[in-house]
């Protein structure tokens, strides 16, 4: 059977920015992701996409901010490369990150031990993504 994939880069995009909305929005683990403080770049081979993603600054609203792109006035702390199917398993709780960084399905760059401390922080979204993609990506469900 055919791992589940996204239909076009744009799905994938519109995918990922409802997931990081959802993170952001989140009463408990937004501002513990705010606080923590983890500047990263994501790049997704299969789809040649790349997202940066950090910690709110003050003023700016809600926990964390995202651009699809690397014109940034930020450094990354941690960079992972990885395919848009392993982050979609990981976003619903069925790729283990350890595992995928040492199975190459994951690369890493920079501080990953900070990278690994957030996956307590992020749990939390696998089951409103695994609802999500169920209510209204039912293709992409692992």
């Amino acid at each position: 059977m055919a791992a589940p994939q996204f239909t076009s880069a744009a799905e994938f995009r519109e995918v990922m920015d409802r997931v990081f909305t959802l993170m952001s929005e989140d009463p408990e683990m937004g501002p513990r992701l705010r606080d923590a403080d983890v500047p990263q770049r994501f790049e997704f081979t299969d789809l040649d996409e790349v997202v940066n993603i950090r910690a709110a600054r003050p003023g700016e609203p809600g926990n964390l901010t995202w651009v699809w792109s690397d014109d940034v006035d930020w450094e990354p702390k941690v960079r992972m490369t990885m395919s848009s199917e392993t982050a979609n398993r990981f976003f619903q709780g069925r790729e283990n990150v350890a595992l995928a960084i040492a199975r190459r399905r994951i690369k890493t760059g920079g501080d990953v031990k900070a990278a690994l401390a957030l996956i307590p922080i992020t749990k939390p979204v696998h089951a409103g993504y695994r609802a999500m993609l169920a209510d209204e990506y039912p293709h992409l469900v692992v």
